[in-house]
């Protein structure tokens, strides 16, 4: 008596589930679509309204005086807000990076159960806080505050030039500014490393152990070659907020078209403080003038997050996750 051949055919197989493979499939396909065609429409009008500010200007489009909107005789033009721009953002990327990837190595690796929820929350909670609460916060206590530390530094640390303030003036600064800026992206930057630890397998941290690590030495073995692209993903969410940041530092710096590397002195600008401070005085050609810093502050977001995802895309062929 022949016997039944059994069946090879998956239980979750059929036209059913090869319809919705089909249809979640094409979604998908239409979705990143829709992001690069939303991502190019930005481009063609931020180019489209800067054309008139781009015709008009007589000058040189980086250090020229005329590209200040508001006619007073700055020193540079877009050089300067470039200049606040990258530096603020990057101080603030060096403080907070290595802060938060600590926060989160100790949440998942160190703490109590009991304490790593509780701190979990907490930074979660701080990651929704308001960015005109850390500009008032960096406004009314930190200037003020950080007064001491400052002297210290430009005492002690003036011979680094950065830290050298020639005015004896300490206020509204670039220095304060990443501050904030540091202490906004600080809890981006611990939540999702805190993630990107989670998924580290648990066989490689007790394979590391088992084979007499110590602690340290099995974070360092283990769990920062699986983590390293998504710490490095937790890196660019936060520098991306710190480059467009708005009301915060807007608050706290005090616009002026310079570049001074005399990084504790008043002065300094970002180009999206500097959009939300002129937009309502400008005139026709100053809007133009805006976008056009808006387009050159979009280029440079947009190569970052490209050298970002080069970073990744090599640090993933050797981080074991594959």
């Amino acid at each position: 008596m022949a016997q039944a051949t059994p069946t090879t055919e998956s239980p979750i197989s059929g036209s059913s589930v090869r319809r919705g493979d089909r249809v979640f499939g094409g979604l998908s396909k239409y979705a990143g679509i829709a992001v690069l065609v939303i991502m190019a429409a930005i481009a063609v009008f931020l180019v489209w309204k800067s054309i008139p500010s781009l015709t008009t200007n007589t000058g040189n489009f980086l250090t020229e005086p005329s590209w200040n909107p508001d006619g007073s005789p700055p020193v540079f033009g877009i050089a300067a807000l470039a200049f606040g721009t990258l530096v603020s953002a990057t101080i603030a990327m060096l403080l907070a990076v290595p802060v938060g990837i600590g926060i989160a190595l100790f949440i998942v690796l160190y703490a109590p159960k009991r304490l790593a929820s509780t701190l979990a929350f907490i930074t979660d909670l701080l990651a929704a806080v308001p960015s005109i609460i850390f500009g008032l916060w960096g406004l009314e206590v930190l200037i003020s505050g950080s007064e001491g530390i400052q002297r210290w530094m430009s005492d002690y640390l003036g011979w680094t030039i950065i830290f050298r303030n020639t005015l004896d003036l300490y206020g509204k600064s670039i220095f304060i500014a990443s501050l904030v800026l540091a202490i906004m992206i600080l809890p981006t930057v611990a939540a999702v490393s805190r993630e990107v630890i989670l998924q580290v397998p648990s066989g490689h941290k007790e394979a590391a152990l088992a084979l007499g690590a110590t602690r340290w030495e099995m974070v360092r073995m283990a769990v920062f070659p699986f983590a390293k692209p998504g710490m490095i993903s937790a890196a660019m969410l936060g520098l991306g907020r710190a480059l467009g940041e708005t009301i915060a530092v807007a608050l706290i710096l005090s616009a002026a078209f310079t570049v001074n590397v005399h990084l504790t002195e008043p002065g300094g600008n970002t180009f999206a403080a500097n959009i939300a401070l002129k937009w309502n005085e400008a005139g026709t050609n100053g809007l133009s003038a805006l976008i056009a810093s808006g387009l050159v502050l979009f280029f440079l977001t947009l190569t970052v997050n490209m050298i970002a995802r080069w970073i990744i895309a090599r640090r993933a062929e050797f981080s074991g996750a594959n």
